[in-house]
């Protein structure tokens, strides 16, 4: 069991059967959170608003429950803004890290970037998506599935 334990966290990833808390927090340490196992996803998103929300090519999003999430410090210091009509997100107000994302098109979820997170969590990302959205500077050639289209989520031709 160790072994196999040892294996996980070198890779980034834990058995399925593992139900634990992984905990995370922002750059100063301010905005303190934990998700409990198992995750609902986790996916790289190359659409324009995670881009520019977190100055990056993409952002890889772990989704978990709403009741797996916890905030354990800093709630006064997260500020929330609305990202498009049905989205919104976070951010800490102290150092600026980008922190949550929450929409009314999957009630009861919470997104977290996997970047946040201080051990490993269930799965590796398992797609792209909004990948028709994505920048042309970076080379993506891994196998997994790219989905893209108005809804990000659809499958991608070639």
């Amino acid at each position: 069991m160790r072994a196999r334990e040892s294996l996980a966290r070198r890779s980034g990833t834990l058995p399925r059967m593992v139900s634990q808390a992984v905990a995370g927090a922002c750059r100063c340490g301010a905005v303190r959170l934990e998700i409990e196992l198992p995750t609902l996803f986790c996916a790289h998103c190359h659409c324009t608003i995670c881009r520019r929300q977190h100055g990056a090519a993409f952002v890889t999003w772990v989704g978990v429950a709403t009741e797996r999430f916890r905030l354990r410090a800093g709630q006064e210091c997260i500020v929330w803004h609305a990202s498009s009509e049905h989205g919104r997100r976070s951010f800490c107000g102290r150092c600026g890290t980008a922190l949550l994302f929450e929409t009314s098109r999957h009630p009861g979820r919470v997104d977290v970037p996997l970047a946040l997170l201080e051990g490993p969590i269930d799965r590796p990302p398992q797609l792209h998506v909004f990948f028709d959205d994505r920048v042309p500077w970076v080379r993506v050639d891994d196998a997994l599935p790219k989905l893209g289209g108005v809804s990000g989520l659809e499958p991608l031709e070639g």
